[in-house]
């Protein structure tokens, strides 16, 4: 009779992500992975190079299963390194937006999300390509990318200080002029932000891609054309009551491969994490090339059954 190996699962943790809490972590995964049969090494997130450590450190245990521990730049590392593998993701949201996280309806209770680990299901989905970089949540440019730039800066986190970057840059609202190039059309457009997305909605909760799926083999781009700047008020209330759609400042294109030109350099940021200033954005969806585990007693509307 062969003997069924015990599951193992890596625990990605960065310790900086967002606001940590203060519980002890490996005591609290130890008493789990005791109670239900599974084994688990830990791999702390370095400064220097994160993404060749958890390489290394998935190349040496072999994991069944990675747990992201932070926030949606560290899901977007763990998913760059473990996508068109059979190695699953789990997230654990521990960072102070944690898009992903909400987006898959993933519990903050840490107990909840180690639950997934025996009780969830394995869902595929898409992830996009952006400028050679994998987005597995949105990216950007234009007024929300300024925003994560100076919120990377600030020292403090939350809505407050997110909200507090909007509105000044609604009132330094700038705009470009972009040529969108996709499905052999070439449409040229004038927006103050233009947002790729596999996803549907802001860590925020604020919704920009209102009929977006993770696994439908397209994404959108999402577009915001100038408007008068005191309508940003009305534009944040449609995006967090989902009825953006109905704007006349919004629009989206839905594909699988696009590429851009803006008439000026702006800056990208990919999962909460700035790339720099960029002039062309090349843009490819890569379908059901990456597992995540989700409870499997929720409908999750983002996902095409």
């Amino acid at each position: 009779m062969i003997e069924k190996k015990a599951l193992k699962v890596l625990f990605v943790i960065n310790h900086k992500a967002g606001n940590q809490k203060k519980v002890d972590i490996k005591d609290i995964i130890s008493k789990h992975a005791k109670l239900n049969g599974y084994n688990f090494d830990e791999c702390l997130m370095n400064d220097d190079h994160p993404k060749l450590k958890i390489s290394q450190e998935i190349k040496r245990y072999r994991p069944n299963i990675v747990a992201a521990l932070g926030g949606d730049g560290t899901v977007n590392l763990v998913s760059s390194i473990i996508y068109k593998t059979d190695i699953k993701l789990l997230i654990i949201p521990f960072g102070s937006a944690n898009g992903m996280a909400k987006e898959l309806q993933i519990s903050e209770d840490l107990q909840s999300c180690l639950d997934l680990i025996v009780n969830g299901k394995t869902e595929t989905i898409d992830l996009l390509e952006v400028n050679d970089h994998i987005s597995i949540h949105l990216a950007d440019v234009g007024i929300n990318a300024r925003i994560v730039k100076r919120f990377q800066m600030d020292n403090k986190r939350g809505l407050l200080t997110y909200a507090k970057h909007l509105f000044f840059e609604a009132f330094v609202l700038k705009s470009y002029h972009f040529n969108i190039e996709f499905d052999g059309k070439l449409k040229k457009f004038k927006a103050v932000s233009l947002t790729f997305a596999n996803a549907t909605k802001y860590g925020t909760g604020a919704v920009i891609n209102p009929s977006g799926k993770l696994n439908d083999g397209f994404f959108e781009i999402c577009i915001v054309k100038p408007f008068p700047k005191w309508h940003i008020f009305q534009i944040s209330y449609q995006m967090f009551r989902n009825t953006l759609k109905y704007s006349e400042y919004f629009q989206v294109i839905k594909c699988k491969k696009a590429a851009i030109k803006c008439s000026k350099k702006t800056t990208l940021q990919i999962d909460g994490e700035i790339i720099g200033k960029t002039k062309d954005i090349n843009l490819e969806i890569l379908p059901h090339t990456l597992k995540v585990i989700v409870d499997k007693n929720l409908v999750h509307p983002t996902l095409v059954n």
